[in-house]
């Protein structure tokens, strides 16, 4: 009977089809590695899931490192009591473009482009004891023209010989951008390490999107816990591999690449508050696999509709880290 329950709810993980346009996120328990100090980046598009719209590409180089601890923005995190923290900078680049990235005019009922540039400052903070994470992140940037997300995906498409943008003079303006999140997970149930399920939530404020999140997600392999970080990889094993789901509900506030700037108002083409989809469903899964201190994932998103003309967009990303 139990073994039954874990398939319906493995089955409910995957079956909620659902990513909204968003940031990579790097703090969610199945991409924790199992250092202290440790390099990793992230490459998101949605060529990997044979589109070029919406969410395009996302790009993230991350460092996590004692001496972060130091950074003037960290002292601007709330920092959790009685927990084991570890802390990090990352930069972040995010693009997104209409269905038509051939035609030069603003495309109606279609997502604006946009794009963000920003420092990431966060810790994620471990408590062994109670079977829990907390995480909190300051971005701070910039949304629009100076991101430079012509120049990155016209470098790209000129590499992979594919259709130029001509549509990025009508991008959402400059605008600073200045978010403060914190995510909590708990881990519900668990299997030795071979199989973990933990309830995720998280809100978010800012400039470039007001948000809060609810949902639950898996793990099911060889793995080393998120939830106990007394081992670390060079003691264990040569070899870890894992697969992972997640669904969330969001509850959407404000988003800035699709409605324009908070301050700045003089975006060419934005998206009306009243046509935006408040609930937005979201789904990620995915292959991790761990050699030694080497930390490689694919991994695929999807998400529903954002706005009332938009469509259900799948991404596709790869990660590599090193754990030192």
């Amino acid at each position: 009977m139990r073994s039954k329950k874990l398939l319906l709810l493995f089955a409910c993980i995957f079956s909620c089809r659902c990513v909204i346009a968003q940031a990579v996120d790097n703090l969610v328990s199945f991409r924790d590695i199992h250092s202290e100090k440790y390099f990793r980046i992230f490459y998101e598009n949605d060529f990997f899931s044979g589109t070029d719209r919406d969410y395009t590409q996302g790009i993230y180089i991350e460092k996590v490192k004692p001496c972060i601890r130091n950074f003037p923005l960290v002292k601007l995190l709330w920092h959790p009591h009685l927990f084991k923290i570890r802390y990090g900078m990352a930069l972040e680049h995010d693009a997104y473009t209409p269905n038509e990235i051939a035609p030069p005019e603003i495309q109606y009922g279609d997502r604006p482009y946009a794009a963000a540039l920003f420092l990431k400052t966060f810790l994620a903070a471990s408590d062994d004891a109670r079977d829990q994470r907390i995480s909190v992140s300051l971005s701070t940037g910039i949304i629009g023209p100076g991101a430079g997300g012509e120049q990155m995906q016209r470098a790209i498409h000129h590499w992979i010989h594919y259709t130029q943008p001509e549509g990025w003079h009508n991008q959402i303006s400059n605008d600073i951008v200045l978010n403060y999140q914190v995510n909590y997970e708990k881990q519900l149930y668990a299997v030795k390490n071979n199989l973990c399920f933990s309830v995720y939530t998280s809100a978010r404020v800012g400039t470039l999107s007001d948000k809060s999140s609810a949902g639950i997600s898996m793990m099911t392999g060889d793995f080393l816990s998120p939830y106990n970080r007394e081992n670390t990889y060079p003691q264990q094993k040569k070899i870890h591999w894992y697969l992972y789901g997640q669904s969330l509900l969001n509850l959407i506030g404000y988003d800035a690449t699709l409605q324009g700037g908070f301050f700045d108002r003089s975006s060419p083409y934005t998206i009306s508050a009243r046509h935006i989809r408040r609930l937005v469903f979201q789904y990620r899964y995915g292959l991790v696999i761990i050699l030694k201190g080497v930390f490689l994932e694919y991994y695929q998103t999807g998400n529903s509709k954002e706005f009332d003309t938009s469509i259900f967009h799948h991404t596709g990303g790869l990660q590599i880290g090193f754990g030192f």
